[in-house]
């Protein structure tokens, strides 16, 4: 201990050691130290010398101190000591090294050092996952250094400390912990760590964005204020642009994760603009960056269109605009959200309709495309504003041809507004200023207004300038060749190659593919010589590539020729092209476009990027209409005149065959169609089939349950038809003891008792009726109505019949009043003989009197015993009828039901019917009931013959 502090402190007497001796020294110490202290001061000292002795150190001690991590896992401080010993050694520390030297050959090797001792750490990959598992310890003394380290061997050797990153388990994970640390200077350096991790591998982007990193570094941005954040913001939003540019998978699970809707606050600007911090415009710059690359022109074309639609759905596109006319922006910032807004309505009708539609805060208000191209044809703005404008226009109108007719409308006579500056007179403003860079970017603009549209190329034909006092107004395709071919003054306005350049692609972009446009230019007489004398002269550099764009327009107009100019067809043209310039001449001008060198740089990407205005000659459509007609024109310009003849006859017969080819592919197509059409059909009608095979056997199964209902209906009335008969008879029986009580009256009763009989008899009879009345009821008899109003008819004469003898007996009554009021008079009038006569006379009358008397009495009753039996039958009767009418009523609800299951039945049997019938028509085999009723037929035989 007192040797390493001797060391440290430079106190040990005698000769001091070398830095490499007490190295060896401190590393020996490490090895043999059984004793944790002294391992811990010697790892300690070696960190204190690292930096001095980088070289000393990493090449003595590395192994040692990966032994310490692997050994001394328990001691946080010993750790931490050896990761940051390791760091030293590792780190290409600039400022230690600026001030060692200046040197760059002592620069390029303390780089090359750090690479050597990064690539002896990691010759075995398990001192990378023993770092990765380090990484765990919660310990600030461990997990920061670990950290540190790890970014300085993905600094060093990305390629390969990724690789085994990617395939050790939970790697990535552990790392993404990271981010959840609630110390900020480890979640800092955990983003330095993930930006260098995430560079350039796909494959780590797409796990470190499946594990939630997206969510979570937008959280962070939220927390440190969005834009107006620091440093950590940055470094969040480099993370992001790591993990979204040129991985299509990301990207989508951005768009779909609803993350591009959060990205609306960061542009909040508010109305004081004054005084942006350099960080905040780092900030936004690199937000701008990363809505960028989701709309880039360089992904695929459905990833785009959808990103776009969600910018315009969130409101991020009009926040994008209200920065775009904001007032006080930085110019970097205006210039890259005048880009940014570019791209999110590049090829989308939606977003540019809706940036058509939006105006400037000015007085009078200003679409905001004709403030941005007025910004465009102003010499005193910045070029990359002015780039960043063409851009905009460019992307306005790629695909849009509504956007391509409404500028082009603006050139029109009829719509001219004097009171107001319009697009169109900006670019014609442009297109003849005298500054060549407003030339060239009116020149490019024009043309994309006339890309793939072969209407507005023939509208522009109609505008008409009017060049100066005095002089009739010539058109537009007339000035820009006056320009190029005619006059002192105008041709040194034209002279520089920027102008030259930008016309001749306007004018190349104009008459091809537009037969009208090429004759319109033809028939300036000055057009074709001017073209020859170009191409024909042998000019200096610059101007070789002025030869190679009129040799371009003179071959648009040979195969775009209609030959309607009988100076200029096909023909004389190339005959004037061999005599003047040589065939071979002319194809090698021709190649002088694609050979120039910012040819190809134009052709990597739309948008416009130059380093200079003087190299801002080629644009990025022009270049692929180029590729488009540069083979085409060299075989026109070869071709005989009898290949030409063959090649008009092969033409037509080709036309003829395409027509018929089209006629065969419109007849293939409406036949697809049909197919197609009966393809659905037949899926719906199996579908139908399906489902009425469903139907069909639910209700074979309704049919099978209503049969049995009806079977227990019939059985059930079956034994209600039965049970009336057995009290029938009781009824009988009671009738008949009636019967027998009549006839014993009979034999004692004289002739009123026989006429009283004889009204009991009728009696019974009708008893007997009421009774065949309700049997008839209970077996359904249809005619119950009848015998109903004949048993009341005859109640009804019985009523009489027995009123008729009341009568009699009231007779009777009177007649004994009668003889008794006669006996009185004669014992009153005749005086007694005796009183033994009159005694006799007496008692015969009073016998005779008792006799009636008694009689009278056995009369009555008689008549109480007939009205007892009129009242009982009369109960009986209307018993009998209410019966009958509760049975009728149930006959009624039985027919009805039955009624209804017949027609149950039919309907289904229908069903059924038209079933089978679409069964058949399908081509699907049906059995006829016939067929099912022999089958069952014949197994019904079979089972007697069994039987037997």
């Amino acid at each position: 201990m007192n040797f390493i502090r001797g060391v440290i402190a430079g106190q040990a007497a005698g000769p001091q050691p070398t830095g490499a001796e007490t190295i060896q020294k401190l590393c020996d110490r490490v090895a043999s130290s059984t004793l944790l202290e002294d391992r811990r001061d010697a790892v300690r000292a070696l960190k204190s010398l690292s930096k001095k002795y980088r070289m000393e150190v990493g090449t003595q001690a590395m192994d040692h101190l990966i032994n310490i991590l692997q050994t001394d896992r328990s001691d946080s401080e010993i750790l931490g000591y050896a990761l940051d010993t390791l760091y030293n050694i590792i780190c290409n520390d600039e400022e230690e090294e600026q001030d060692e030297s200046e040197d760059e050959n002592a620069q390029k090797q303390a780089d090359d050092l750090g690479a050597q001792f990064t690539e002896k750490l990691i010759e075995d990959p398990e001192h990378v996952t023993l770092l990765l598992t380090l990484l765990e310890e919660f310990d600030f003394h461990v997990r920061w250094p670990g950290v540190k380290l790890l970014t300085a061997l993905l600094k060093n050797q990305g390629a390969q400390v990724q690789g085994i990153i990617l395939v050790s388990p939970m790697g990535v994970s552990r790392l993404m912990d990271l981010l959840a640390d609630s110390r900020e200077v480890i979640r800092n350096d955990g983003l330095l760590l993930l930006q260098q991790l995430t560079k350039g591998n796909a494959a780590i982007q797409k796990i470190v964005a499946f594990e939630n990193a997206f969510e979570r570094l937008l959280d962070i941005i939220t927390e440190e204020g969005s834009s107006d954040g620091g440093i950590v913001v940055e470094d969040c939003l480099l993370l992001l642009l790591n993990l979204l540019k040129n991985n299509s998978s990301n990207q989508n699970f951005f768009k779909e994760g609803s993350y591009i809707q959060r990205m609306k606050p960061w542009f909040e600007v508010g109305d004081d603009n004054s005084g942006w911090s350099a960080q905040k415009v780092t900030n936004l710059h690199l937000m701008l960056q990363l809505v960028r690359v989701m709309v880039s022109p360089v992904n695929s074309p459905g990833a785009t269109a959808s990103c776009q639609k969600c910018m315009f759905q969130c409101g991020l596109l009009q926040q994008l605009c209200t920065i775009l006319m904001a007032t006080g922006v930085p110019a970097d910032i205006l210039t890259e959200t005048i880009n940014t807004v570019s791209e999110v309505i590049r090829g989308s009708q939606v977003n540019q309709d809706y940036f058509a539609s939006v105006n400037a805060p000015s007085n009078p208000p200003r679409p905001a495309i004709v403030v941005l191209l007025m910004s465009m044809v102003n010499e005193r703005q910045p070029f990359v504003l002015r780039c960043a404008v063409l851009y905009c226009f460019q992307c306005f109108l790629y695909k849009n041809q509504k956007g391509q007719g409404e500028i082009v409308a603006t050139l029109l006579p009829s719509t001219i507004d004097a009171n107001s500056i319009s697009a169109g007179q900006l670019l014609c403003g442009g297109l003849f200023s005298a500054d060549s860079l407003s030339n060239w970017c009116a020149a490019v603009a024009l043309a994309h207004a006339l890309q793939d549209n072969l209407t507005q190329k023939e509208q522009l034909l109609r505008v008409q300038l009017a060049t100066s006092l005095g002089k009739p107004p010539v058109s537009l395709l007339q000035q820009c060749t006056n320009i190029l071919s005619q006059g002192d003054k105008i041709v040194r306005r034209g002279s520089k190659v920027q102008t030259r350049v930008g016309l001749l692609m306007l004018l190349c972009t104009w008459i091809s593919s537009c037969p009208i446009a090429v004759t319109h230019f033809l028939h300036n007489q000055d057009n074709v010589p001017f073209l020859t004398a170009q191409i024909s002269e042998n000019l200096g550099e610059d101007e070789r590539l002025v030869q190679g764009l009129c040799a371009l327009l003179l071959g648009i107009c040979i195969f775009y020729n209609d030959n309607s100019l009988e100076n200029y067809t096909k023909e004389k043209l190339k005959q004037l092209i061999e005599k003047r310039i040589g065939k071979e001449n002319f194809v090698e001008k021709l190649g002088f476009i694609t050979k120039h060198e910012l040819y190809s740089r134009a052709a990597l990407k739309p948008q416009p990027v130059f380093p200079s205005p003087e190299q801002m000659l080629f644009d990025h459509e022009f270049t692929k209409l180029v590729k488009e007609l540069e083979g085409m024109i060299t075989k026109a310009v070869h071709k005989s005149s009898e290949e030409e003849k063959e090649e008009e006859e092969v033409k037509k017969t080709l036309e003829q065959h395409d027509s018929i080819v089209t006629q065969y592919k419109e007849l293939i197509r409406e036949q697809d169609a049909q197919i197609q059409e009966l393809r659905e059909q037949v899926k719906s009608m199996a579908a139908q089939n399906e489902q009425m095979q469903a139907t069909l056997s639910q209700q074979l199964a309704q049919i099978q349950q209503h049969k049995d209902q009806y079977n227990i209906l019939k059985l059930k009335l079956g034994k209600e038809s039965q049970s009336p008969s057995s009290s029938q008879g009781d009824g009988s029986q009671v009738n008949g003891l009636q019967t027998e009580e009549l006839s014993q009256l009979r034999e004692q009763l004289d002739e009123l008792r026989g006429q009283h009989a004889l009204l009991q008899t009728q009696l019974g009879d009708k008893d007997a009726l009421i009774d065949s009345l309700k049997s008839s009821a209970q077996t359904e008899s249809p005619a119950g109505g009848s015998d109903d109003s004949e048993l009341l008819q005859e109640l009804e004469a019985l009523k009489n019949q027995v009123q008729s003898q009341l009568a009699e007996i009231n007779q009777l009554k009177k007649e004994r009043q009668e003889l008794l009021r006669k006996a009185e008079s004669v014992s009153s009038d005749t005086a007694p003989p005796s009183d033994g006569t009159s005694d006799a006379v007496r008692a015969e009358l009073e016998s005779r009197l008792a006799a009636q008397t008694s009689e009278t009495e056995k009369l009555k009753e008689s008549r109480a015993e007939m009205e007892r039996q009129l009242a009982s039958a009369t109960s009986t009767v209307a018993i009998l009828q209410m019966e009958k009418t509760k049975l009728q009523g149930e006959l009624q609800e039985s027919k009805k039901e039955q009624d209804d299951l017949l027609m149950l039945l039919a309907d289904q049997d229908q069903k059924i019917t038209s079933l089978k019938q679409r069964l058949k028509a399908l081509g699907e085999p049906v059995e006829d009931e016939d067929d099912l009723d022999a089958r069952d037929q014949t197994s019904e035989d079979e089972d007697e013959e069994d039987e037997d």
